[in-house]
């Protein structure tokens, strides 16, 4: 399963050479995972009122052409890996050309949002470790 997310380039996320500052494709990877996540039928802040999070624990960029103020683009994300642990979430930056100009990862655990322990998804949120099983096997 992959969920493509139309984004709109502003000014603000440009640098001096008029092409999307590198950091904010990150921001565009959160927005394609929180996406996803709400295609499988879930919000994040049902988590967060339950005083889990989801923090990064890693994050891979590369970067392959750049994408300009005014233009369109788009943000696919899907499932790379998933253990009822971490989840790893695939994303590729398409600029309206059509052509690939950013891929990634990021990795993924749950922790409680007081003392950041590790929990399992699998055993804290079965229906999403179901939504990610059927997920993983539609990639």
């Amino acid at each position: 399963m992959k969920v493509t997310t139309p984004i709109k380039v502003r000014y603000q996320e440009t640098d001096q050479m008029g092409v999307v500052y590198h950091a904010n494709y990150l921001i565009w990877f959160e927005i394609g995972r929180t996406a996803f996540i709400e295609e499988l039928g879930f919000e994040y802040h049902e988590m967060e009122a339950k005083g889990v999070v989801s923090p990064v624990i890693d994050a891979n960029v590369q970067f392959k052409q750049p994408i300009r103020y005014g233009d369109d683009a788009y943000v696919e994300t899907w499932l790379e890996k998933y253990n009822g642990i971490r989840t790893t979430y695939g994303y590729r930056i398409i600029g309206q050309d059509g052509e690939v100009a950013v891929t990634g990862e990021t990795q993924h655990v749950i922790v409680k949002k007081d003392n950041f322990r590790p929990l399992s998804l699998k055993k804290q949120f079965p229906n999403w470790h179901e939504a990610y099983q059927k997920a993983l096997e539609s990639k």
